[in-house]
């Protein structure tokens, strides 16, 4: 009897951990925002712009309690000659100009950017870049919209 009831709590102990390590899973899951949820931001930033005006709407992008920057995902403008006019990751990049900057693996990344808003307007980058949760360089995947002589964009991390 004794030997049934330390299987039944064995049993019952291994169910509890198996359901601790998918519930960890799951947090760690929605940690990270998805290229459906970096869409929706950039069309709520593109919003502000068009409703708020640039200044207001890139104070907000700036700012992590602007509602702009959500875990991982976060809206970046750029001028179109390469000037950081707004960074949710990283706002002490506002006011360097980024135009030749390269990732990791030597990709001019924001040459293609600036390329891609000049003549398409908007569209899909990929980079690896800084990721802002994990501090470790991640592949990323970036849509950019023009608007006037800027570009605004938000990305996610993908794997």
């Amino acid at each position: 009897m004794m030997e049934r009831v330390g299987r039944r709590v064995a049993s019952i102990a291994l169910v509890v951990m198996i359901l601790l390590v998918v519930a960890c899973f799951q947090a760690r899951a929605d940690d990270i925002g998805s290229l459906d949820e970096a869409v929706a931001l950039l069309n709520r930033a593109v919003t502000a712009v068009k409703t708020d005006g640039k200044d207001a709407a890139f104070a907000k992008f700036n700012s992590k309690d602007g509602g702009f920057v959500d875990r991982d995902l976060y809206v970046f403008v750029f001028g179109l000659d390469g000037m950081t006019l707004a960074h949710g990751g990283n706002p002490a990049m506002v006011g360097r100009n980024v135009g030749g900057v390269k990732d990791v693996d030597g990709k001019p990344f924001m040459k293609d950017m600036l390329d891609l808003a000049k003549s398409a307007g908007e569209g899909w980058i990929d980079y690896k870049w800084l990721n802002p949760t994990t501090h470790k360089i991640d592949a990323k995947r970036s849509y950019i919209k023009r608007i006037d002589d800027y570009l605004v964009g938000v990305g996610a991390y993908v794997k």
